[in-house]
């Protein structure tokens, strides 16, 4: 089969189409056709060596979700046949024509849903429900504020936060990305330069702060998200990629009685995988059936461009996803 590898550690240009082996299913598992694939943070990272892969991923074939037909099922696995059309998330190897992964970790894709729109969900998706509603507790008549509103999981966030009756403040680093973000439901957008907005938010909330924080940024964008949290609030760290540390206020979270929290979703083990990949087909499938919820793809690019897709999110020329197809 064909697929993207990271020749080494380096910029766009070390991604090359090969011929690799085709993997082949084991009990529980099922082999996936990939139709298509998108590209997320995390790619971009382990194509610099500074996220490998976990154990059991490819180490050189980058790809978090993808969409597609079951091409072939292990022993064992009765809730999918062949040619049943799927989507989801695996832990590495997307970036090809074929993968394997744990047949409860897909998802059925709504009926006359393209491929390009389906891969364009799994990561930002489930990341997002993940993050603010199972983990944040996010619920209807809150406020949650929604770091990089104009990115794959933040334009999910401001979806499912208004799906659920939620108020959405969200924080873009362009103005040319509000316009589109409002029509997804943001209510509020600021348009920051720097690690400073707390003022802003606690202006357009009444002086009362949010409830729920998705902080996808990281570094000191966090102690603002505590000044303007409200009390008992919650801020759930999903991304780094203003950096890992910062100075945090003790007596304002003890305060405020708030609460901080990390999360991951590729380095979870199994059986949590298989938990995000039923919450996807329970909770966001019948939605997106029903067209409260759909994909913002930016562009779509064929697999053999990956390096051109890595270069425009290195840029932050995109505004939801860019998708592979392969």
């Amino acid at each position: 089969m064909r697929a993207i590898v990271i020749r080494e550690p380096g910029g766009p240009e070390v991604l090359e189409l090969r011929d690799v082996p085709m993997p082949e299913p084991s009990r529980g598992e099922v082999r996936v056709r990939i139709r298509a694939t998108a590209v997320n943070r995390a790619d971009v990272l382990q194509r610099l060596g500074k996220y490998p892969a976990p154990p059991g991923a490819p180490a050189d074939i980058p790809g978090l979700e993808l969409a597609g037909e079951v091409d072939a099922i292990g022993d064992g696995v009765t809730d999918l046949a062949k040619g049943d059309r799927v989507f989801g998330l695996v832990s590495g190897g997307a970036y090809a024509e074929y993968v394997v992964t744990h047949a409860r970790t897909l998802a059925r894709i709504p009926e006359s849903m393209p491929f390009a729109d389906a891969a364009a969900i799994p990561e930002a998706f489930i990341t997002a429900w993940d993050a603010m509603v199972d983990q944040g507790g996010l619920s209807a008549g809150e406020t949650v504020l929604v770091h990089a509103a104009g990115s794959g999981v933040g334009t999910a966030a401001i979806q499912i936060a208004g799906a659920i009756g939620a108020d959405v403040i969200g924080t873009l680093r362009t103005p040319q990305k509000v316009a589109r973000a409002k029509e997804l439901g943001l209510r509020e957008a600021i348009v920051v330069e720097g690690p400073r907005f707390a003022g802003e938010v606690l202006t357009r909330t009444a002086g009362l702060g949010v409830d729920v924080v998705l902080e996808l940024v990281g570094g000191a964008y966090v102690a603002e998200d505590l000044a303007c949290l409200a009390r008992r609030g919650r801020i759930v760290v999903v991304g780094t990629m203003a950096g890992a540390r910062m100075d945090l206020d003790l007596g304002t979270l003890m305060g405020k009685r708030a609460e901080v929290r990390g999360t991951m979703l590729r380095s979870r083990p199994l059986e949590e995988k298989i938990l995000a990949g039923q919450a996807l087909q329970r909770h966001l499938v019948p939605l997106f059936a029903r067209g409260v919820l759909r994909p913002v793809v930016d562009r779509v690019l064929p697999l053999a461009r990956a390096a051109d897709a890595h270069r425009l999110m290195q840029n932050n020329d995109s505004f939801g996803k860019l998708v592979l197809e392969v």
